[in-house]
């Protein structure tokens, strides 16, 4: 009986949770679209997602504009070169010897023949006086000997003796200045001095770097120019150039001189220019950006800013229609030479022309703008530098 009565048991409850699951069944299909929650759902998706898409487009974009132009650009051969001196020397001392004396500070501008540091000359000056004391005595032997042969009391070779014993006293004067003048450090030439930690007391060695020595009245350029550009550049001719440390600043100067070979290896011919520098901003080691222009030509230009590359690809973004008409539209554009913040438009834009001049990442084609400013074209006169030079 109580296994009968469990099974029985056990049916019931399965029956009532069939119909349990029907009677939930049946509720739900009641309130599905037209229910007070199906429906109301829908509606806010529907609702939200017409809403996205309204905020993704936004109002139209607020944009800088400005007019692509007919420039004029200087074709030139950009060169890198080092400023010289031009008259250098690092001054050093002939012998091994204490220092006596500086009589120079740091940056001076001294003249020629300046005396910049004296060494301990103690042993050279008493050499000095022995000789001049040897040359003393020789003397009066030679004159007394002379005044004896010419009354014909001595013989011309003990005469000639003596005459010898005279020159040899005199040279050792010579020699024993000479060795005095070696402890003068002297200016070769008039320049400035650089910076030098020697100071009285310490010991110099022969090839010792004591300062350095420059004439920076005018600066010399070395720099290599390929030699499939021989027939451009000559002596005399004028070039430019650029500093760093300048900005904004050009310079004026003169090739001076063209080397008389050809590296092999380089295939490049060294020039030489000379640039005036009066006011010392040019400094030896100095890295200048040389020039030397070849000729003239009118091109379209368009502001870097106004230009995008992707990859091998460059384009800019043209205003068409005017007012709330006005749209971006993403042209190609061939691109060439690029100086001074500017680049030759070689083919897909046109002189006149307006293109959005920055901010070119937020704009997509065809998009609706606003435009906010138009800014002028490029300036004239910019140069363009070869980009295989």
């Amino acid at each position: 009986m109580r296994r009968h009565f469990f099974l029985v048991g056990a049916i019931v409850i399965l029956g009532l949770m069939v119909v349990a699951g029907g009677w939930k069944l049946t509720l739900g299909k009641s309130e599905g679209p037209g229910g007070p929650g199906g429906g109301g759902a829908m509606a806010a998706q529907k609702s939200g997602g017409g809403g996205g898409r309204s905020g993704g487009m936004g109002g139209p974009a607020q944009v800088n504009v400005v007019g692509a132009q007919n420039k004029t650009f200087v074709d030139a051969i950009d060169v890198i070169g080092v400023a010289k001196g031009r008259q250098s020397v690092t001054l050093t001392a002939a012998t091994t010897q204490l220092v006596d004396k500086v009589r120079f500070s740091d940056g001076q501008s001294v003249p020629k023949g300046a005396v910049l540091v004296e060494l301990k000359a103690t042993e050279q000056s008493a050499g000095i006086a022995q000789a001049q004391a040897r040359l003393m005595q020789a003397q009066r032997d030679y004159d007394r000997w002379k005044q004896l042969a010419t009354q014909g009391y001595a013989s011309k070779t003990a005469l000639d003796q003596r005459e010898a014993t005279y020159l040899a006293a005199k040279a050792d004067v010579d020699a024993a200045r000479a060795r005095e003048g070696d402890r003068m450090i002297r200016a070769p030439f008039a320049g400035v001095v650089g910076l030098s930690d020697i100071a009285p007391g310490a010991l110099v060695n022969p090839g010792a770097a004591i300062v350095t020595l420059d004439d920076i009245s005018s600066v010399r350029v070395d720099f290599e120019v390929p030699d499939r550009y021989l027939a451009s550049i000559r002596e005399g001719q004028p070039i430019t150039a650029r500093i760093d440390a300048y900005p904004g600043q050009v310079i004026q100067g003169r090739i001076q001189k063209l080397d008389t070979r050809i590296d092999e290896r380089t295939r490049a011919i060294t020039a030489r220019a000379e640039f005036p520098n009066p006011d010392r901003k040019l400094k030896p080691g100095m890295m200048l950006r040389v020039a030397i222009a070849q000729g003239q030509r009118q091109v379209v230009a368009a502001p870097e800013a106004a230009v995008s590359v992707q990859g091998d690809s460059a384009f800019v973004f043209v205003v068409t229609g005017q007012g709330e008409q006005a749209r971006t539209e993403q042209r190609p554009v061939l691109t060439g030479v690029r100086q001074d913040g500017f680049v030759e438009i070689r083919d897909g834009l046109r002189a006149g022309e307006q293109i959005v001049a920055d901010g070119l990442n937020k704009i997509q084609p065809g998009q609706p703008i606003r435009i906010m400013a138009s800014q002028k074209g490029a300036e004239p006169g910019a140069r363009a530098a070869r980009p295989d030079a």
